[in-house]
């Protein structure tokens, strides 16, 4: 049985999710989270539920602003958090043995036994993922047991969700269904637990900054 999980999407990405709004290579990542961890399919539901009742409740006005729909949003959930929370739905498990839940699976077309790796050097594999969304890249990253991926930065946001094994970020650690959210003001360098290698779906919206000048030099032909 899989460990709870213990490191969710923020309050800002799923009200994102929720409302349509996020791009093909989020969602995706928001997605394969929710199908792992039964607390934000229970924080999603409420949140439609509440969107629903401020629907019916407000008359929207044409001269109404967007930030006070999203200040009204915003105070109803604060209003709610002491009611009982609504019963989680059914947990959603990948099929037999499958590692990639849905809806990442039907992107690849096979769980991670069918999948043809490209190396990324010092035994690191990837898989660039497809989309129709030009904001964001999506790749699955395979990092060998024991080993860290080069020192970095960001030019923008990443999401990291992992799907097998686990990896350490100074002193958090990140286990199946774990998302990690990282943006410009963050410099790490994760590294994978010796126990088993780690397998991320990772997403990106700009280039990453690699601190080691071997790195830079490579990263165009790699596409990270």
């Amino acid at each position: 049985m899989n460990a709870q999980v213990q490191h969710h999407i923020s309050d800002e990405l799923l009200l994102d999710y929720a409302s349509g709004t996020l791009a093909e290579g989020w969602s995706i990542a928001v997605a394969t989270h929710l199908a792992l961890c039964p607390s934000c399919r229970d924080r999603l539901s409420f949140m439609e539920h509440a969107g629903g009742e401020l629907l019916e409740a407000v008359e929207v006005e044409e001269t109404a602003s967007a930030s006070d729909s999203w200040t009204s949003m915003m105070d109803k959930i604060a209003a709610d958090k002491n009611k009982p929370a609504a019963k989680a739905p059914a947990r959603v498990v990948a099929t037999g043995d499958a590692v990639l839940p849905e809806p990442l699976r039907s992107y690849l077309g096979t769980d991670v036994n069918g999948l043809k790796w490209r190396a990324l050097g010092r035994g690191a594999y990837h898989i660039p993922i497809k989309t129709g969304d030009k904001e964001s890249q999506v790749r699955l990253l395979k990092i060998p047991a024991g080993k860290p991926v080069p020192e970095h930065s960001h030019g923008g946001r990443e999401l990291t969700l992992v799907l097998k094994g686990a990896f350490t970020d100074g002193s958090t650690v990140f286990r199946r269904g774990d998302l990690e959210e990282a943006d410009e003001t963050l410099t790490h360098q994760p590294v994978a637990t010796p126990d088993e290698d780690c397998i991320c779906l990772a997403v990106t919206d700009a280039p990453l900054k690699f601190k080691s000048l071997i790195v830079r030099l490579v990263q165009p032909v790699l596409g990270i």
